[in-house]
């Protein structure tokens, strides 16, 4: 599953909501949580029937970010996306992985009934228990990403949230994610103002160096930025393509190790260009 983008749009916002399918987002995150005041969150919730499938039109894939401070509110945003027929849940301030747990034994007898593909989760991690737990989160049920909450995380902490606090918090979780498979969202920098395309530019460069996966925005202006910078350039899908090629007449004369357009190439080399490939492909 490529997700380069993943756009927030609040679910209280009709506005926003009709024109989401518009901007080019791999995924659109319908957000209950922090973008609806409290007295529209029960409105919002009651929306998501028309606003799923809305959003989606294009084909873009489409999450639910619900909320999680008391259960009854959480599981009936957890129930709601399910009717509404959502990909997954976006799943705020996860300090451990038995709030999974808890939506997993909610869903499965909803799923069991609709007979419905199970919906996926993406646990936010935005606090100190959920960082240092972060390997088990990854491992819990129907994760396929992880993603950290800077300003939260930096506000649990008592810190500023500056790159340099972030920087440590955002790869634990990253290889967290890496190390159970699964996809990892961020940016390793501050990009409050998403008006700077360049210091944008630079920091989705620096995330898919690192191998992040994608990342999330709440301006539609950054979802090209986002799209062009987590995909592969044309120049690198061609020198991958090169390489597999040369690798396999190298393979077929029984040599492993080989000397490919005046560089060095092993087995982890060439896994890193068939990966490129198929994460292009898929």
């Amino acid at each position: 599953m490529m997700l380069r983008s993943l756009l927030y749009v609040p679910g209280s916002s009709p506005r926003f909501l009709e024109k989401a399918h518009q901007r080019g987002a791999d995924a659109i995150i319908i957000d209950l949580e922090d973008a609806v005041a409290l007295n529209e969150k029960d409105a919002a919730r009651a929306a998501l029937a028309g606003a799923v499938p809305m959003v989606g039109q294009s084909g873009a894939r489409v999450i639910v970010r619900i909320n999680t401070h008391d259960e009854t509110t959480m599981l009936a945003d957890a129930t709601a996306a399910h009717e509404a027929g959502a990909l997954a849940l976006y799943i705020p301030k996860v300090s451990s992985p038995e709030i999974l747990h808890t939506l997993d034994r909610h869903l499965q007898p909803l799923e069991t009934a609709t007979g419905r593909p199970p919906i996926r989760f993406a646990p936010l991690i935005e606090d100190p228990h959920g960082l240092l737990n972060a390997a088990a989160i990854a491992a819990g049920p129907r994760v396929f990403a992880l993603s950290a909450g800077g300003e939260d995380l930096a506000t649990s902490m008592g810190a500023q949230p500056t790159p340099e606090v972030l920087r440590l918090p955002k790869l634990m979780i990253h290889y967290a994610a890496k190390a159970a498979g699964i996809l990892s969202f961020g940016l390793l920098r501050s990009t409050a103002d998403y008006a700077d395309t360049v210091a944008l530019a630079a920091a989705i460069r620096e995330a898919k160096d690192f191998g992040f996966d994608g990342a999330t925005c709440i301006h539609p202006s950054v979802v090209p930025l986002l799209n062009d910078g987590f995909s592969p350039s044309a120049e690198e899908l061609d020198a991958a393509r090169r390489l597999i090629a040369a690798a396999d007449d190298a393979a077929q004369a029984g040599i492993g190790a080989f000397t490919f357009e005046g560089k060095f190439v092993d087995l982890p080399i060439v896994t890193r260009a068939r990966a490129l490939i198929a994460r292009a492909s898929g």
